[in-house]
């Protein structure tokens, strides 16, 4: 769109979208997590389990490649996960005999190789790395037809990335990515995705707003962070004396809404402070591209470096930028892999407690029925993409 001189409709549209989505995961907060915490005092290690595993199936199934790529891109996300030393038995995985990976593989090292270095890669390799011209940054007003075309993306990827927040470990870059390839699948004109199309912005901004506030709703009814963010508001919660979890409704009520009025207000004001601004911010877009791929692959190794203070963390950022360049060249999403790399150690806890508890027995995960309500609507997730397409093609025959 910025190509295109409408860099400042694209920066008006992802307010809109990211207010409106922000507003409906705040109302699904207030709807839900009540309920939520009634029920999430049955959760156990078996239910725990089975719900990450709906959550990663959701995102293999909603993810704009093949079901079998998006399969393997998780499972490799999961092996990763499990790199350095097991904690309960003390055995070393995936080590190869190294000192630096016995603590295994900091998600970060992995998050900005897949994602930021990868995408310098590739814009490398397409010639991004040229002087582009002066971008315009055009109207920041909608017309009429334009509200018409992104009203009903932006409250199905509302919809998709409040739930997509919910499930443990799904945050915000995963919301995007799922709203994102479900416009593009459902749209008619899905191939101008990334040409311009504003759909192609509204549903993403949508989706990772909402996902932000659906995070809210395991970390304040099951005590499970459900992204980054959170994780790091959980910390701050037990230093104030605050336990989140399914009593946290009934014994510090001030704290949840006051949680929620945050983010109204919050909102309110993402709204007022970014359409002042937006041709301030469009300026960017007129930095030298070269100047631009440099300052991210410095960050970047800054960023990592700051872990650990290893050069090896470096030879891993580089490692993962190939890895993430292969995957985009060859159609493998990133989405499942980033899942399962954060759900990947959480399902295996839980998996083990579960086993202890019932003596070994597999049955356990499948006895109550919670954890097998979970267990097949994972399964189904899973399967009627197969079916949709084996549909297809006996209709196309």
């Amino acid at each position: 769109m910025a190509q295109k001189g409408m860099a400042g409709k694209a920066l008006a549209i992802a307010a809109y979208a990211s207010f409106i989505g922000g507003t409906v995961s705040v109302i699904g907060l207030m709807l839900i997590a009540p309920l939520l915490s009634k029920v999430a005092v049955s959760f156990g290690p078996a239910e725990y389990f089975a719900l990450m595993v709906l959550g990663l199936t959701a995102v293999v199934s909603l993810s704009d490649k093949s079901l079998s790529k998006g399969l393997i891109a998780a499972i490799v996300g999961m092996m990763i996960s499990i790199v350095g030393i097991d904690l309960q038995t003390g055995t070393e995985r995936y080590t190869f005999d190294s000192l630096e990976l016995i603590e295994g593989i900091d998600f970060l090292v992995v998050a900005l190789g897949i994602f930021a270095l990868a995408e310098v890669f590739y814009m490398l390799l397409k010639g991004g790395g040229k002087v582009q011209k002066r971008n315009e940054i055009g109207s920041l007003r909608l017309t009429r037809s334009e509200v018409k075309e992104i009203a009903a993306p932006i409250g199905r990827s509302s919809l998709l990335g409040f739930f997509t927040g919910v499930l443990p470990g799904a945050g915000a870059t995963i919301g995007s990515f799922l709203g994102y390839s479900m416009e593009k699948r459902i749209a008619k004109d899905g191939d101008t995705f990334g040409k311009g199309n504003i759909k192609g912005v509204a549903a993403p901004e949508s989706a990772n707003n909402a996902a932000c506030g659906g995070s809210f709703v395991p970390l304040l009814t099951l005590g499970v962070p459900g992204s980054g963010t959170t994780a790091v508001l959980l910390g701050a919660l037990l230093v104030m004396g605050v336990t989140p979890g399914p009593m946290m409704l009934e014994q510090r009520p001030d704290v949840f809404w006051g949680v929620i009025a945050s983010m109204y207000i919050g909102n309110i004001f993402l709204l007022v402070l970014n359409l002042p601004l937006i041709p301030y911010i469009a300026r960017i877009l007129d930095a030298p591209r070269p100047l631009l791929l440099s300052l991210i692959l410095i960050f970047c190794m800054v960023g990592v470096y700051g872990l650990s203070f290893s050069s090896f963390d470096l030879i891993l950022l580089l490692v993962f930028g190939l890895i993430g360049l292969a995957m985009r060249l060859h159609g493998f999403p990133a989405a499942p892999l980033i899942l399962g790399l954060i759900l990947g150690a959480l399902m295996e806890e839980s998996m083990r407690r579960a086993l202890q508890i019932s003596g070994g027995e597999w049955g356990v995960f499948i006895e109550k029925p919670i954890s097998l309500t979970l267990l097949l609507i994972a399964l189904l997730s899973l399967g009627l993409p197969l079916v949709k397409k084996a549909m297809s093609k006996i209709r196309s025959k």
